[in-house]
This record gives C-alpha cells, structure tokens and sequence, in this order.
C-alpha cells in the first residue's frame, strides 16, 4: 500500500511541478527537487533511502534510450568526434585530476578511491539537459550536449567500477584499458544487435499495442545482456536506441510510430520527473545518516567546492580547445566544398574529376568508377552528403559564447548521486564522497540550471526554429511533391486513362472535404474513382516517404523540419486508412 501511495504522489507531483513551472518562470526540475525535498520534510513521511541500483538499472535503461531514440541520428554523426571527446576523454582526465587532488585534501584517502569520485562527478546529467533544451540555443549545442550525456554516464561508471576493483589490489594499466575497451565494444555490439533484432521482430507483430509493449523491454533486453558479459548497459541501450531511431520509419507503420512516441513521450517524462524527485526526496535522509559522523562533516561542502572548481576549469579548457580547433576546420569549409562540388558535378557529366596531382593508381580507379554508373551514383551520393555536413557546419559554427554554454551546461545530476551511493558499504570515506556528490549535483542543478538561460539571452545564443522556415519548408515541399508523382504509374491510354489523370492533378491537394463525389462522378464511376484515389494516395506517400528518408540520410535539411514533415505524412496516412475502414 505504501509503494502504490507513493507512485500516486510522485505522478502527481510531477503534474504539478510540469504544470505550474513555466507560469513560475523556474525550470520544472529544479521545482521537482523543491517539492521532493518539501515533501521528505513532512513530519509524517519517515526517512526515505532508495536503493541506487534501482535508479542505474531500471531508470537510466529506459531514460536514457528514450532520449537516444530522439536524437538526430544526422547532426549526432556530425559531432561524433566532439561528443565522443567530452564523453570520454573528459570524464577519464577529469577523473583521474579530481582523484589526485582529492588525495591531497583528504589525508589518507587512497587513490582509487579519489578516482572513484572524480568519475561520480564527471558525467553530466541526461535529464539536466532539459533544461538546456528549453533556453533556447541552437540544436547543435543541444545535440553535443544530449549525445555527451548520454555517452559519459556509461564511461563513468565503467570508469568508477574499475577503479572500485583496483581498490588495494594491484592492477596493471593495459588490463584496465582493455576493460574499459570491452565495455564500450562490447556494449555497443549487443546494443546493435538488439535494436536489429527488435525491428525484425516487430516486422511479424501485427498487434499495434503489442508492438508497442515490446518497445518498452528494449532498453532492458539491450542492458541486462550487456552487464552480464561486463559491458556497458547504459552504451549497450543507447546504441539500441540510436539504431530504432534511424531505421524505425522504414520497418514500423504510421499508426505505430506515432502510438509509441506518446508512450515513449510519456514514459520518458515520468522517469525524469522521478529522478528529480529522487534528489530532493533523499537529501535530508542523507544529511541524518552520516551527520553523526564527526569525522567528515565539515569536509564535504569545502571539498565540493574544490573539486567542482577544478571539474569546470578542466571542461572549460577541453571546451576552449574543442572550440579552437573547430574554427581552424571552419575555415577550410567553404574550399573544401567548392572542390567536393566540382568533382559531384563532373560526375554527373560523366567526366574524369581533375587529378592533375593524383597518382597513376588513383586516377585510374576513379576512371573506373566514372565507367560504371551505379558506382558513380554512390559516389555522388556521398559527395552531396559531405557537402550536406560542410553546409551544416558552416551554418551551425561554434563561438567563444557557445562555448561559454558548453561550459556552463555541463550540470551534475541524480545519475552522480546514485553513482556515488553505489559504492560498497565497507569502503573507506564512503560517507565523505557521498554528502561530496549530493552537494555538487544540488550546487550544479541549482546555480547553473537558474543562471543557464538567462546567460543564453545575455550573450545572444538562443536562435530562431529553422523547422519554421518557410521558404526552407516550401522547398521541402516541392522535393516530396516530385517524389510523389513519380511514385505514381503512368497515365495508360486505355478506358481508365481519364480518371488516373484527374487523381493525379488532385494529389497535390489537400485531401480536406475529399470524398466519394470529390472526382465529378456519380453512383459506381465515384466509388470506383475513390478506391484508386486511395490507392494511389497510398502509393505517392510511400514515396514521399522514401524521399523524406534519403533526404535524412543525405542531411540536407535539419532533422526538425525533416520529422514535421514525416509526422505530416504519417497523418495523412492514418487519416487514409482510417477513413477507408468506413467508406
């Protein structure tokens, strides 16, 4: 009875908090934390402690593969590099300086313990990135930042599990190295194979709600395989994630997809709101339990301190480096772009590109590939992608106040609380790196998550919607348009020539107010008409579709104005189908 009482109150504090923040002007987690520490301070709720392996293993699975599958798979391959360097290289330096540091303040903490809280810090946190979200900067910024969060959890604590183990035991550096390989591999091979496996399966579901019904195991088929073979879980589901994402529109349905993304939409609100909740909930329990520790109860707060100042001095600098080294690349842009288009536009002609430098071997291959059209096809085909990433990053650049974002983003969260009370109970300062971790991730979520988006609107970085730009959407339009008539089977000379025609120039309308007396026919010839309508409506939106689809692989248009226009197409499927069950 207690349990079911308090899922009660947490959906609906999560209501509320959802509800009432924006009219507040406050982030809604920071006003979840408010009302979860309110309500622990109730004099009839009794001390709450929850068990940290509930939050790794059954909220971070499913939240962060929620986010995975939204993530514009196009802009996250773009930024690979960079995400893969704040997610990894980051949390290892950041670890390892913060463990040394820390052996020096606190007299006779071992190393691998202070590693161990430097790696419980270093990840920033995947439902902190809401809050970044909702101030308004450019995706770019929002996509390195949810791609880091989401990759830095599971190098964290693989990072934190071996310096667990390291522990009083002698370990050599290639052994860790090679764990710490194996669980990003090893992970990011059993996330691939499930997210395929779940597209195949779902293939044969014709139940729409039980296709929907596995979605919601994915993230844990991935995970539990994965920390069985000591891999990664969190890599294991957010590679499972990535993978639904880009190839869900070709193998799920209309109607599915859009019945998955509400539960999904939901799933993932519930799980971040509870995580906040979480914080504020635990906080004075935790306060009470290791208070009457004499011992490490002024040294949290002091070491916090110290600690986060040098985890922000490190980012700022792995920042200011990353930034540098994207305005050298930028500057080589437009170059680079003006030589990829020479050479795609020679190729559509049919001619050598100009290699007057390049070697015998390579001349030749080439000429071999101007010989064959299908293998010149792929070669344009990836030429217009590259120049479609060369656009992007034109367009997208990074200045030093995006980096100042960058920075000033990186908020610690629920995940370095659990992580940090994951630790087994017998291990020395336990009680210290704790109070040490809840202080940052309050200070962070707090201090930054208040400043972050008035800082955003004081250095000019929040940016328009481009998914609302018109002549962008028109021209997007026209692509599909094309696409769609070209779906369509020709216009035959024989008795039904007239009435393929006529739905042919309809296609191009809004199928509003279109029925069985739409095409000027009576009586059979009208439901004759309207069962081709249907047919070839359905034919021309499954190759807008393909359209729209390649368009994404290509990446030359952004991800938000490329899913407006597949949500558009999914409706006026449903809408099709669901009017022919009736007619």
């Amino acid at each position: 009875m207690y349990w079911e009482l308090a899922a009660i109150i947490a959906v609906l504090l999560t209501v509320v908090g959802i509800t009432i923040a924006p009219r507040l002007g406050v982030a809604s987690p920071l006003l979840l934390i408010a009302l979860g520490f309110g309500l622990a301070m109730l004099p009839w709720v009794d001390s709450i402690a929850i068990n940290p392996e509930w939050v790794l293993a059954g909220v971070l699975p499913p939240l962060l593969y929620a986010a995975a599958v939204n993530t514009p798979v196009m802009e996250f391959r773009r930024d690979l590099r960079l995400i893969s360097t704040f997610s990894v290289v980051l949390v290892v330096v950041t670890a390892v300086a913060i463990g040394w540091v820390a052996t020096l303040l606190v007299p006779g903490l071992p190393l691998g313990v202070g590693i161990a809280l430097g790696a419980i810090i270093s990840p920033t946190d995947a439902v902190a990135v809401s809050i970044v979200r909702k101030a308004g900067v450019s995706s770019r910024l929002v996509t390195v930042l949810e791609g880091e969060s989401m990759l830095n959890d599971a190098s964290a604590l693989v990072l934190l599990r071996t310096a667990v183990a390291a522990i009083g035991v002698s370990v050599s550096l290639w052994s860790v190295v090679a764990s710490f390989v194996w669980a990003v591999v090893g992970a990011v091979v059993i996330g691939w194979l499930v997210g395929k496996l779940n597209l195949v399966v779902r293939r044969w579901i014709t139940s729409m709600p039980a296709g929907v019904a596995l979605s919601l195991v994915v993230p844990f088929l991935a995970y539990l395989p994965a920390e069985a073979l000591e891999a990664s879980g969190l890599v294991a589901a957010v590679t499972a994630g990535i993978v639904v994402s880009y190839e869900a529109p070709r193998r799920i349905g209309a109607e599915e997809r859009l019945a998955e993304r509400a539960v999904w939409a939901t799933v993932e609100l519930l799980l971040e709101s509870t995580v906040f909740l979480l914080v504020g909930v635990e906080l004075p329990s935790l306060v009470d339990q290791y208070s009457e520790d004499g011992t490490y109860l002024t040294h949290p707060v002091g070491l916090a301190s110290v600690v986060f100042t040098l985890a922000l001095l490190i980012r700022a600098a792995f920042v200011g480096v990353g930034v540098w080294r994207l305005a050298r690349r930028n500057r080589r842009l437009a170059p680079a772009r003006d030589r990829l288009s020479e050479i795609h536009d020679r190729l559509a002609d049919g001619e050598l590109p100009p290699l007057s430098q390049a070697r015998t071997s390579r001349r030749l291959r080439l000429q071999r590939i101007t010989a064959e059209p299908e293998r010149r096809s792929q070669w344009r085909r990836l030429l217009r992608r590259r120049i479609a990433d060369l656009d992007y990053l034109a367009a997208e650049q990074f200045s030093w106040r995006d980096g100042t974002i960058l920075v000033w983003a990186g908020m610690r969260g629920a995940v370095t609380i659990a992580a940090a009370q994951s630790l087994p109970v017998d291990l020395a300062h336990r009680p210290l790196i704790i109070l040490t971790a809840t202080t940052i991730a309050m200070g962070t979520l707090i201090i930054q998550g208040l400043t972050l988006e008035p800082l955003a609107k004081r250095l000019g970085v929040t940016t328009a919607d481009t998914a609302a730009d018109p002549a962008l959407w028109r021209q997007l339009q026209a692509e599909l348009d094309a696409a769609a008539l070209a779906a369509l089977p020709p216009v035959q000379s024989d008795g039904n020539s007239e009435l393929l025609e006529r739905v042919r120039e309809r296609l191009s309308q809004s199928t509003e107010g279109a029925g069985k007396n739409w095409f000027g026919f009576q009586g059979a010839e009208a439901e004759q008409a309207w069962a081709t309508f249907r047919e070839l409506r359905l034919t021309a939106l499954a190759g807008q579709r393909a359209a729209l689809l390649e368009l994404r692989s290509l990446g030359t248009y952004p991800t938000a104005l490329l899913d407006d226009a597949l949500a558009q197409l999914d409706a006026q499927q449903i809408s099709i189908e669901l009017r022919q069950q009736y007619d």
